[in-house]
């Protein structure tokens, strides 16, 4: 596979923050630990320690969840007070989602290995943290195959790692392809979670992927000192806001805003935000259920596993359970953990390194070769469809498309006419002016005609030029944030392992893959 590559900034499709972070920008240095390359892994490990109690609880609760799977990775080693974890997370898209949440997955797996090779005394294990207890489901309830959008609709609500997948099954008869894989998840399995977890484990498991749902009671029990103080004291909210302002300060737009109490309630077919009021009791949104002081932290004590952090404290939740060295995140991930580093400093725990996840373009056979045939740079795949045709129509005409030289002779005609115009009558430069313009407009209509004009002559190339912008960026968005991975790899069995073999986790540019 025949790999091209391009700067991110070169591509107009990401944040100035994110850009200035993954330039090692001096300005942002404040807001995170350690910039992302190979030798800040050294300072990390020696930073980051975890305790044998916490190391028992995480393989527990991972031999709990892979109970019921055969061939499963050996999470035993992370007992180990010399292995460690890196880190990727995402919403328990249906079907895997859209491609880039297969691209997090491999950048984890590709960091692990390229950490060990560096560290070769340490072991390394790659995590995908499953956001089971994400209840926003109309942002995984679709994705996108063959260019056909597929819809999940349930009555269920809450965590939507606790839905039961079983009602996928009427998807399945409106998709023309066999998925046998994501038969056997779906439909054998009794929650969203465990039908994840199978599947993630069928295409990743033997690459040493772990994937650890932290709706687990034991795991919260770990976290429960934050949450009582983020119960009792609320400072969190206060400490990113404080960031929040910096970065504005710096012209960078920000993407989450905290609440006082950083917490939503938990059970089943519920999770609400937990709010203080003025006399000092709890109310959970949208329920009837009011707590004391008293009885909210004494639940809390017997029933950690009922409170969920939002996106403020899942993070820190994430590194107090996990042995985590880094974090692998998207461009729009990566910033806001940029506004966290203060609660992580005020909680003593180690701020892990931001790594950005690869971002690629895969170009199947036909395209690429439609891609050589027609000349066309990275570079200018990226660009508009408008600049991107008018470039391809004025790199293959054999004419003259603009009357520039034209212009210039008229022009100067036209400037000895006002003089002339001038010495007789000063009044009339406005009608010279007018008629000057006039002309102008005339020939601007003019090379428009004469544009749609060479546009015909070249009708069939640029129906092939469209059809490849078309194919690699559906919706005109990029191909990755669309597109799901099955699109190629039912056509391209080995698929998955071409992005294994060709994704750097050090290498921060958009990868085009030829076919």
């Amino acid at each position: 596979m025949d790999c091209q590559y391009l700067p991110l900034a070169s591509t107009g499709q990401f944040s100035s923050l994110f850009l200035d972070y993954i330039t090692n920008k001096d300005s942002l240095k404040p807001f995170y630990g350690r910039f992302p390359d190979i030798a800040a892994f050294e300072g990390q490990i020696n930073d980051k320690t975890f305790g044998e109690a916490n190391r028992r609880v995480l393989v527990d609760a991972l031999e709990r969840q892979y109970q019921h799977i055969a061939v499963k990775p050996d999470v035993s080693t992370l007992l180990q007070p010399n292995t460690f974890t890196v880190t990727t997370g995402h919403q328990l898209n249906i079907f895997s989602g859209p491609l880039y949440i297969i691209y997090k997955l491999i950048t984890t797996i590709k960091l692990a290995r390229k950490l060990k090779e560096t560290y070769p005394a340490y072991n390394f294990v790659p995590v995908y943290w499953m956001a089971t207890e994400d209840h926003d489901f109309a942002e995984i309830n679709h994705f996108s195959l063959m260019g056909n959008q597929y819809v999940w609709e349930t009555e269920q609500r809450g965590a939507v790692g606790r839905m039961n997948p079983k009602e996928l099954k009427t998807l399945f008869a409106q998709i023309p392809e066999k998925l046998a894989l994501f038969e056997e998840a779906y439909l054998k399995h009794d929650t969203l979670a465990d039908a994840t977890r199978y599947y993630v484990n069928e295409l990743f498991g033997a690459e040493g992927l772990v994937c650890l749902d932290a709706d687990d009671a034991a795991l919260k029990r770990v976290f429960a000192p934050v949450m009582r103080d983020e119960l009792t004291h609320q400072q969190s909210g206060e400490l990113v806001n404080k960031r929040t302002e910096e970065l504005a300060a710096l012209g960078y737009k920000t993407v989450i805003a905290p609440r006082d109490i950083n917490l939503f309630f938990l059970d089943d077919q519920l999770r609400e935000r937990i709010e203080r009021r003025e006399d000092n009791t709890y109310q959970i949104l949208h329920t009837k259920q009011t707590f004391s002081e008293s009885e909210i932290l004494n639940l809390l004590d017997e029933h950690p596993e009922k409170f969920s952090p939002n996106v403020v404290l899942r993070p820190l939740y994430q590194e107090t359970i996990l042995p985590n060295l880094a974090y692998i995140g998207g461009p729009s991930e990566v910033p806001y953990w940029l506004q966290l580093k203060s609660v992580f400093e005020h909680y003593q725990t180690p701020f892990p390194i931001l790594m950005p996840r690869n971002f690629a373009m895969y170009v199947p056979s036909v395209s690429a070769k439609r891609v050589a045939k027609l000349g066309l740079t990275p570079e200018q795949l990226f660009q508009d469809t408008l600049t991107l045709k008018r470039e391809f129509v004025d790199n293959h005409t054999r004419h003259t498309l603009k009357f520039d030289n034209e212009n210039k002779t008229v022009n100067k005609a036209l400037d000895a006419i006002l003089h002339k115009a001038q010495m007789v009558d000063p009044t009339l430069e406005r009608a010279v002016l007018a008629e000057t313009k006039r002309f102008a407009d005339a020939v601007a209509r003019l090379e428009k005609k004469m544009r749609r004009a060479e546009e015909r002559n070249q009708e069939v190339g640029i129906r092939h030029l469209l059809a490849v912008k078309n194919e690699l960026f559906p919706n005109g968005g990029l191909q990755e944030r669309s597109d799901n991975f099955l699109t190629f790899h039912l056509n391209d069995r080995q698929f998955l392992q071409k992005m294994l073999d060709a994704f750097d986790p050090f290498d921060y540019r958009m990868q085009l893959c030829l076919q």
